[in-house]
């Protein structure tokens, strides 16, 4: 990571519990009042109650219209006739695009190369005519920097996160959860567990706790591949990181913003990271057992129970589910980079003898009666005595993996194990 000479250092508005209030009266009634459920599942693996805010529910499947609309309704007249720009990995857009059909402005989005296509769709049919969108870069951070080029020719930028608009906006979720709370005659939330990319989320919800309900514990979760917050706090101001995972795309932040961080550095928050392949498992319990459709940064918050952030049995916990605009055609993705992170998908490069049979012997001498493979690339050279294949073999169960390789270690061929931390292993995610 690094400090960065092209950001000097910003006197950064200080966003209060008062600006939340105001956003919370200019959205009411035109985005939806998302509801706040008990997740048996969580509830029983921590032994906590916990709660999960559903803005995947949300108008635009996420929290993100809150922010766009927020901002641009504060516009004058001048402002919305010259429109707004923005940069987005797909959320932010489809909330822009939702506020600019809204309330009659044009809108340009500026996308990721990488962004799903189910995002794209979803912005063109939310946006309708009052939006473009641009494909430029390969990052977040990429098409930022294409957004604010273009907004010093006239249009207004509306950030995805560093904007104080931009957090009052985001702020209101936790708001809301809390008044739901309230009126379900529950208690209130001794720990509230927030996903975080840029930090707007973030710093909406602690600017808003900070006075309102300031003993609450507030924790922060990022993708692993990309802690761009916490590595902010660590170093006393926000660096860019050199290098980031894409994979959860919606929170795939290289730098987080100044108002963002100065919001968040107040109030100190407690900062975690979840591997990718975690969230991925969860991403598919949300959808097996709770019937939840969770996009990859969705899924942070709930991610981080049981394991990652240990939580006192029979405290009350507040999960933000913060988005739903998952591509089905991820999936297949999801449910590898899952297996893998619970140590039943392995790969081994196998040297097979050249001869009638071998297979079958590997099949019956190595291979355990539950034991699946499901993949096998074979390339045989007729000039040589062996012929290597790549095989991956899923396991029923993690703990299977021993006997698999006391098997393998007695067998004929010459097996090798493909760690995860080999670069060949990243061709096969």
């Amino acid at each position: 990571m690094s400090t960065d000479a092209a950001h000097p250092r910003e006197t950064a508005a200080r966003v209060t519990a008062d600006d939340v209030d105001a956003a919370a009266e200019r959205l009411a009634g035109v985005v939806s009042t998302t509801p706040v459920e008990r997740s048996v599942r969580l509830s029983e693996r921590t032994g906590a109650h916990v709660w999960l805010k559903r803005e995947d529910l949300q108008v635009v499947r996420s929290y993100k219209a809150r922010g766009a609309y927020n901002l641009i309704a504060q516009l004058d007249a001048p402002a919305r006739a010259a429109g707004v720009v923005t940069a987005s990995a797909g959320n932010h857009a489809q909330g822009v695009a939702f506020a600019c059909a809204a309330l009659g402005v044009r809108g340009r989005v500026h996308l990721p190369r990488t962004t799903p296509r189910q995002k794209r769709d979803r912005i063109a049919s939310i946006g309708g005519d009052a939006i473009e969108m641009i494909l430029d870069g390969e990052t977040y951070d990429d098409v930022s920097a294409a957004a604010a080029d273009e907004a010093l020719q006239g249009a207004t930028l509306v950030p995805a996160f560093d904007d104080p608009r931009t957090i009052a906006g985001q702020g209101t979720v936790l708001r809301e959860a809390f008044d739901q709370l309230t009126a379900l005659g529950e208690p209130l939330p001794d720990v509230v567990v927030v996903p975080v990319g840029g930090g707007g989320l973030l710093a909406g919800s602690v600017a808003w706790l900070r006075e309102r309900h300031p003993h609450v514990r507030v924790v922060g979760v990022e993708p692993a591949g990309a802690t761009s917050m916490a590595a902010a706090l660590e170093a006393g101001e926000p660096v860019t990181l050199q290098t980031i995972d894409t994979f959860v795309d919606g929170a795939a932040v290289r730098r987080v913003g100044r108002h963002t961080f100065d919001t968040v550095a107040g109030s100190a928050p407690t900062m975690l990271s979840v591997p990718e392949g975690r969230i991925c498992s969860e991403m598919l319990d949300l959808y097996q057992s709770d019937g939840i459709i969770a996009e990859p940064a969705g899924a942070l918050a709930t991610a981080s129970l049981g394991g990652v952030l240990e939580v006192e049995p029979g405290s009350r916990v507040l999960c933000i589910l913060s988005g739903g605009n998952n591509d089905v055609s991820r999936y297949a993705d999801v449910v590898e980079r899952a297996l893998v992170h619970e140590g039943r998908k392995h790969y081994f490069l196998v040297e097979f003898p050249q001869e009638p049979g071998a297979l079958r012997r590997f099949l019956d001498e190595v291979l355990g009666p539950d034991d699946d493979i499901t993949l096998f690339e074979y390339v045989k050279h007729s000039n040589r005595e062996t012929g290597p294949a790549l095989v991956g073999v899923e396991l029923s169960r993690a703990e299977d993996l021993a006997g698999l390789l006391e098997r393998m270690d007695a067998a004929p061929p010459r097996i090798e194990r493909i760690e995860s931390e080999s670069p060949l292993f990243r061709f096969l995610l």
